[in-house]
């Protein structure tokens, strides 16, 4: 039941909208800010559900039900109403953003062509400016703010269920190789009420959002939440955020949320880039879920927010590390809300067995707990090439079962099978979502360790890419945070460890080769003395050029491949070729003993100074002996 005023849940999403469209909460829905000072935009519940009727009249005259649509809107509420009027109409929503480049228009040709959509719902404006590209020649257009609203008297309610799809989400991949999960009515209330039980929300949340609608975590967790909740939702654009993110934690004074989130990088800029005379104005005190995913959570970030801004009431333990994935609709684990988030110190991550140790324990690692799941569902750690259960400690691949995991991936039956009918080895208990990614269960948390097909492995060792990352983009403020990637590559040593990072020019006094070669050595530096791995190449990339998701993260893989062909945008670069050290000059044992002390310290320092640069393949004059 989702709150006294509804006797049962609704089976699918058009039932629970029209339901929200009635009595005491037909007056509640979304606002859409627009600018700073504003009120924006607002959408009722009830007035949403009229322009769904009218989209959804639209589409049925257009095509049958179970067809694809795809939605090409600008951040806002023109979006909301397209997703609800595909509902209404019984066809399959397809989110995506406007191509604003030749790699997404790229993206967008692929999405087109797995999904078959030869519809796409937009907006005027957006419409006169991508009509004409080649690539969507053959798409028929739907501007959904120019529809008469009197075809919602024509709309013919839908054959559909539980078990109905409700919209493709698309992973962010390659762009050869698009990947659209599908998505039930019955999956999206589950996980709804999964992220209600977890947040500890109820009508009277309040609910602040800038992620971007057309994924999983805008979509599900700002935009489908509220209305499950019926309660209030302010939204906003990205790009608002991103320029001045002091705009997110403004919005959330203003309205009083109680809940917004997003993944770790948002509450990194809002360190980085609120000033202290912007926090002496909003008030976040009535801020208590302020959920974290989608990345590795660095415990390091969420330390240095809840410092910056207690002066604005912000209290530790409003965090809400969690972890999900589209394949599973998007919640799968999440903590109790009772206290500050658990902080696990941890080592042996490397050798794939980890224990808990202290946090004096320099080989420990600080890890953020992601909590456990609920609802029905199933979580187990198995070792990805056995299909065996793991031990206690050990890190294996995350294995999910339950209602909220999806049917499949559309159109791709064999990858269906592989990635979501796996069964257990030993006992073929089944079926789980075999999620790619690496975790362990420690102190009943669990902790997202990284990706499988992420892991660089030197010398038998498991390296994670997002800790090299980390690590270079601490090494030179020039270095663009977030705009990294670190992937294997192959040499005749074996697998070696090259990055890809942003250089910000603009930063730089001198940004001459020599500083730039310094640059890619402090980079190979830091990761050495942090990580103890020795990095092959450097790159460093002019602004802008990194391969990038739709979500705006690093894609290794892709990065990867581009410096491959030559393909990638390369202001400087550092490879092992590139320099030689000269081979370790040391006096013989003998020598040695004949030396004063304090020559012969002298001497050995010299040697191993020497060896170490000609490992690292720097000079030896950039190793702090």
């Amino acid at each position: 039941m989702l709150d006294q005023t509804l006797s049962s849940e609704p089976p699918t999403l058009i039932a629970l909208l029209q339901a929200r469209a009635q009595g005491a909460w037909a007056t509640r829905g979304y606002r859409f800010l627009t600018d700073d000072d504003g009120d924006g935009v607002f959408c009722s519940f009830a007035e949403l559900d009229g322009q769904a009727r009218a989209i959804g009249a639209a589409l049925q005259a257009r095509g049958p039900q179970g067809s694809r649509a795809l939605l090409l809107f600008a951040p806002g509420l023109d979006f909301v109403a397209a997703f609800f009027g595909c509902l209404y109409a019984g066809w399959v929503a397809v989110p995506a953003y406007p191509p604003m480049s030749e790699r997404g228009m790229a993206r967008l040709h692929a999405i087109i062509g797995d999904s078959q959509a030869d519809v796409a719902l937009t907006s005027a404006d957006i419409h006169g400016m991508i009509e004409d590209a080649p690539e969507l020649s053959h798409v028929s257009w739907l501007a959904t703010d120019t529809l008469d609203p009197a075809h919602a008297a024509s709309w013919q309610a839908p054959d559909i269920g539980p078990e109905s799809l409700a919209f493709l989400q698309y992973t962010s991949g390659s762009t050869s190789a698009p990947k659209g999960v599908m998505v039930s009515h019955g999956n999206l209330l589950h996980n709804e009420r999964m992220i209600k039980q977890a947040f500890g929300q109820s009508a009277e949340s309040v609910i602040v959002g800038w992620l971007p609608l057309y994924h999983d975590m805008g979509l599900i967790g700002t935009v489908l939440q509220p209305l499950y909740l019926g309660a209030s939702c302010t939204l906003m654009s990205p790009l608002d955020f991103l320029q001045q993110p002091f705009r997110w934690l403004q919005a959330i004074s203003r309205t009083g949320a109680t809940t917004s989130g997003g993944p770790n990088f948002a509450y990194d800029l809002c360190v980085r880039k609120i000033t202290d005379e912007q926090k002496a104005g909003p008030d976040l005190s009535r801020w208590t879920v302020a959920f974290n995913g989608a990345e590795p959570i660095r415990p390091d970030t969420m330390a240095r927010f809840a410092e910056a801004f207690a002066p604005c009431g912000f209290r530790p333990e409003t965090f809400f590390p969690c972890y999900g994935l589209a394949e599973a609709t998007l919640l799968v684990t999440g903590g109790d809300m009772v206290s500050v988030p658990p902080v696990l110190h941890v080592k042996g991550l490397g050798e794939r067995q980890a224990t808990l140790t202290d946090a004096a324990d320099p080989d420990g690692q600080a890890m953020a707990g992601c909590g456990r799941v609920q609802l029905g569902q199933r979580l187990m750690i198995v070792d990805p090439d056995t299909c065996r259960p793991c031990p206690p400690g050990q890190v294996g691949e995350i294995w999910v079962s339950g209602p909220s995991v999806a049917s499949g991936y559309w159109q791709q039956p064999a990858l269906t099978d592989s990635v979501f009918r796996a069964r257990l080895a030993d006992s073929g208990e089944g079926p789980f979502l075999r999620t790619g990614d690496l975790g362990v269960i420690l102190a009943d948390e669990l902790l997202v360790t990284g990706r499988i097909k992420d892991l660089i492995i030197i010398r038998g060792r498991n390296v994670y890419p997002h800790d090299l990352e980390h690590t270079a983009e601490l090494a030179q403020p020039a270095i663009r945070p977030g705009c990294i990637a670190a992937f294997a590559v192959d040499t005749p040593d074996g697998e070696q460890v090259a990055i890809v990072a942003e250089v910000d020019l603009r930063r730089m006094p001198d940004a001459d080769p020599a500083s730039l070669t310094a640059l890619c050595q402090a980079i190979r530096k830091s990761v050495a003395a942090t990580h103890e791995v020795t990095v092959h190449a450097v790159a460093l990339l002019r602004a802008g050029t990194i391969p990038k998701t739709s979500s705006g993260k690093p894609q290794r893989h892709a990065s990867r491949a581009a410096g491959l062909d030559g393909a990638l945008d390369i202001v400087a670069a550092l490879q092992d070729e590139a320099y030689t050290a000269p081979a370790p000059a040391g006096l013989s044992r003998q020598e040695l003993i004949t030396l004063a002390p304090a020559a012969r310290v002298a001497s050995l320092t010299t040697a191993v100074v020497s060896l170490v640069a000609a490992v690292l393949r720097i000079p030896p004059e950039t190793v702090d002996a």
